[in-house]
């Protein structure tokens, strides 16, 4: 504790499920909207709906979780009444505002059948926003006084990022067992292990989380059923497993996080 009994640091005063949700929703949506348009740009059409539906209620779902975390709209609309290059939170804002419009329009413009072209204009803005919309939460959350938080910044972007391409292929997979969107899951798979077991070694609060040990357990899993080819029910199982990792690897970062406040408070009480 410090002065007067107060902790050194404060705990977060964003709500669960609402801001972990918000995590990883966003990420979810970003690498969809990325896999959206690289499949088009290759020719795989069998992915591209199902990507652009995917990134379009993981980017309105995750304003709304977003929304409800903060109270009131207008509170988000406040956000973007500024642009700060410095500040994560209002770059942030100014990157899920246009990117959840824009999903939006592609899926209106796709299931309607009209005005398509703008669709696919719309389609490839937010694929080129994609990487950010996987990523600037966890630069978001490194900007703060939050021990376990501040100490992950060089791995955190890494993790989100491979968690974010392996939610969307489980996304995908659950949809279509498309060979693209196996190969996103391993290539997500192998960046969010790698970049995990770095964050666990230099911050070792975070080995303790029951979550992210789920997250990694369950990442195996499905990279695991998504090689196996010919079979609907891996490739629905292998997206399920994916999408479970997702969510735990965004609750236990949160929860680590709001953990080593305590254990501060602790150390120094």
């Amino acid at each position: 504790m410090g002065y007067y009994g107060r902790p050194i640091v404060k705990e977060p005063v964003w709500k669960v499920p609402d801001v972990p949700g918000y995590l990883f929703l966003g990420g979810m949506a970003g690498a969809s909207a990325s896999m959206a348009l690289a499949a088009q740009v290759s020719g795989h059409s069998e992915l591209i709906r199902p990507a652009r539906v995917a990134a379009a209620v993981g980017s309105l779902a995750s304003v709304g979780a977003l929304i409800h975390d903060l109270g009131r709209p207008e509170r988000f609309l406040n956000m973007l009444r500024v642009f700060k290059v410095t500040s994560p939170l209002s770059v942030g804002s100014w990157i899920l505002a246009p990117f959840s419009g824009l999903t939006a329009l592609t899926v209106a413009t796709d299931l309607s059948g009209r005005f398509r072209w703008i669709g696919s204009l719309a389609g490839g803005a937010a694929g080129v926003l994609g990487p950010a919309m996987c990523t600037y939460t966890s630069v978001l959350l490194a900007d703060t006084a939050i021990p376990a938080w501040h100490n992950a910044y060089p791995e955190l972007p890494f993790v989100f990022a491979g968690s974010a391409m392996t939610s969307a292929a489980g996304a995908s997979l659950l949809v279509s067992p498309s060979r693209p969107a196996v190969r996103l899951g391993l290539i997500g798979s192998g960046l969010e292990l790698t970049s995990t077991a770095a964050m666990e070694r230099r911050v070792e609060t975070y080995r303790s989380s029951k979550l992210l040990t789920a997250a990694k357990a369950l990442t195996v899993a499905g990279a695991g059923l998504s090689l196996v080819r010919g079979n609907r029910v891996t490739a629905v199982l292998a997206g399920a497993s994916y999408l479970a990792a997702g969510i735990c690897t965004r609750f236990g970062v949160y929860r680590t996080g709001t953990a080593s406040v305590k254990l501060v408070s602790v150390q120094s009480g």
